[in-house]
């Protein structure tokens, strides 16, 4: 299904930035339910120099009695963006945990290993052809939707494995900055062994798809992601 329609021309990389042209940081706001800002999102993408990419993504979110400071690194290889590593270091509170997960692609098998806390053990898992964790995901699905396609449904990987499923909705107008912008709106459903969700991301119609926009439905409220300029 094509979703640029509308969209500029994409020019020579070298004269775009951000990914997949060039290093990129964006920062998101987390709005709580009624609009208080209880803290903040960073993705970064930095191009290595054997041709793929490394992802991070840190989360700093103040939550009463439990509060969030995760980081998650995700390193990934070639053009269709395949997992290598994956390492997520939790912090909900006085819960802390760090795992380390290593994809084999020829073998289409995983590994995965609890470094903190000591003992917690390993297990091996199945791969698809191109196996990707969830950072590399949302960033291969960017690349796809520069290409006019959306992501194909699949099981990506965090921590367990999850089926995630992206729907093009169509064209649709958000504020930013006060002014409304036209943005590709997609609604994600992820289905894994214990929890069955979805949400919402509004996608920039700029060469880079930047998400400007991120909304997730909980039972409080909707909390949202705001990329801030």
């Amino acid at each position: 299904m094509l979703v640029m329609a509308g969209a500029p021309p994409i020019l020579a990389a070298d004269q775009l930035t951000g990914f997949p042209f060039q290093n990129e940081t964006l920062r998101y706001r987390v709005n709580w339910p009624g609009g208080r800002s209880l803290g903040d999102v960073t993705l970064t993408a930095h191009k290595a120099g054997d041709g793929g990419w490394d992802f991070d993504m840190s989360t700093s979110v103040l939550i009463p009695v439990v509060p969030i400071s995760d980081r998650y690194k995700s390193t990934a290889s070639g053009a269709d963006l395949c997992s290598s590593t994956l390492q997520r270091e939790i912090s909900h509170g006085t819960k802390k945990v760090t795992e380390k997960t290593e994809f084999d692609q020829k073998k289409n098998r995983a590994q995965r290993q609890t470094l903190v806390p000591a003992g917690g053990g390993q297990s091996e898992f199945d791969l698809p052809a191109c196996g990707r964790d969830a950072l590399s995901f949302q960033y291969f699905a960017r690349r796809e939707m520069g290409q006019g396609r959306v992501p194909p449904a699949g099981k990506v990987f965090f921590g367990s494995g999850y089926e995630v499923k992206m729907d093009y909705t169509g064209a649709q107008d958000i504020p930013v900055a006060g002014k409304p912008v036209v943005t590709d709106h997609l609604n994600v459903s992820v289905k894994g062994p214990a929890s069955d969700f979805s949400f919402e991301i509004f996608y920039a119609r700029d060469p880079q798809r930047t998400p400007l926009l991120i909304k997730i439905p909980l039972s409080i409220g909707t909390v949202t992601l705001e990329l801030v300029r």
